[in-house]
């Protein structure tokens, strides 16, 4: 500026970061001032939603305002995606948003309605879940080994059911075919529970599930766990390998449940929310509540979650396009 010296522009400059320094800190003391609409784009009663409530009855206590868990169930989470990336992008409208939503959508739709890349803010990844192979009372094979040789030795001839085409429980199963050299026949439902019942039937052979929705099934005895598809054993399955122990170290796949505010909010809104977020899921009490559903809870940082979407779009997306997955 014409006429201010060395001096009193470095004062300038000086006042100018103190500022947005101050506004920042105010942000963060201050938020939330209001209640918090959170997203979830499952029906009410199901995994995502019984996390969203168990984690939002706790924010609302550590934080002394409401959150409003709002269910917009459809369009294969598409409808909630929608609904969250046109909310001001102020911290006050959050999504439950999973790997379906950020990941594996963009990939299977050609004319998706929202960009995840474009239209969210990632805040934290709130849980994992999982996926394990599981096999039917009426299986004989008593071991993972043994049903990879089963079905290679018997190419198009076993069938295994998945939650629906494109969806974590189907991609986890063909990955599990391209790394043993499998050939097995898709059998898709409208969610997992239909799936897990006709499963412990004797209707079909073997399923890919996560650990939650199929915990009941396992320790009824309806149902035999095999192998789990993560980097470590499961401490409710002590006894079941990971796939990296039978040589397969990339079958490794999860129900990624994380939570994204609208694109635009403000990073200091997202770190206040990260931190709030994270602080609830740690609560004694919430951890109580999400290991009674075999969840694992995580609350990582905004650029740790972001890093992980970036890591799976680049390892399931190739697959689906592979595969010639299309839902559109």
């Amino acid at each position: 500026m014409p006429g201010l010296t060395r001096r009193e522009l470095a004062a300038l400059a000086l006042a100018v970061v103190s500022g947005m320094l101050a506004r920042s800190a105010h942000a963060q003391r201050e938020f939330p001032a209001r209640p918090i609409r959170w997203i979830v784009p499952y029906p009410a009663g199901t995994v995502a939603d019984i996390v969203a409530r168990t984690i939002g009855t706790q924010l609302a206590i550590d934080t002394g305002q409401p959150v409003q868990i709002e269910n917009r169930a459809g369009g294969n989470t598409a409808l909630g995606a929608i609904e969250a990336a046109r909310a001001p992008a102020d911290g006050y409208t959050v999504l439950s948003a999973d790997n379906g939503t950020l990941v594996f959508n963009p990939a299977l739709y050609r004319n998706l309605s929202y960009n995840p890349a474009r239209d969210f803010a990632p805040v934290t990844l709130l849980a994992r879940l999982p996926m394990v192979l599981l096999v039917g009372p009426a299986s004989g094979v008593r071991d993972a080994r043994a049903f990879i040789a089963d079905a290679r030795a018997f190419p198009g001839k076993v069938s295994f059911a998945s939650a629906g085409t494109g969806s974590v429980q189907h991609l986890a199963m063909e990955l599990l075919q391209r790394q043993a050299g499998l050939r097995m026949v898709h059998v898709p439902y409208r969610g997992a529970a239909p799936a897990l019942a006709d499963l412990a039937g004797g209707q079909l052979a073997a399923m890919m599930s996560d650990l939650s929705a199929a915990h009941r099934f396992i320790r009824s005895g309806k149902v035999r766990a095999l192998a789990v598809a993560n980097a470590t054993r499961l401490p409710q399955l002590p006894a079941v390998p990971t796939f990296a122990e039978l040589g397969m170290p990339q079958v490794e796949a999860a129900v990624l449940m994380g939570l994204a505010a609208p694109a635009g909010t403000p990073p200091e809104v997202v770190a206040r929310l990260q931190q709030s977020v994270a602080s609830a899921i740690h609560n004694p009490a919430v951890l109580r509540k999400l290991g009674e559903f075999d969840v694992e809870p995580v609350g990582s940082t905004p650029a740790r979650f972001e890093a992980l979407i970036g890591d799976e779009t680049a390892r399931w997306h190739p697959l689906i396009k592979d595969l010639g997955l299309l839902l559109d």
